[in-house]
């Protein structure tokens, strides 16, 4: 089993990441936003504070990712 193909496939989806990300940048923005604003001074950010905006971004890069799926691979 050759380690070459894990590396193939990795670079390949990572190549797809900055094209995820626009679809993605409002979802991404208000993400950000919610981590930025709970970690204000010495506060530290703990699981679950941001889920909401979380899911969100994770829903709309799997939907990103099936378009791009059906459009390379049909």
């Amino acid at each position: 089993m050759s380690g070459s193909n894990v590396w193939t496939r990795s670079r390949a989806r990572m190549r797809l990441f900055p094209e995820l990300l626009a679809q993605c940048s409002g979802e991404a923005a208000a993400y950000g936003k919610c981590v930025a604003a709970t970690t204000t001074g010495k506060q530290e950010l703990t699981k679950n504070m941001c889920v909401k905006e979380f899911e969100a971004l994770r829903s709309c890069f799997q939907s990103a990712v099936s378009v791009l799926l059906q459009l390379c691979c049909i």
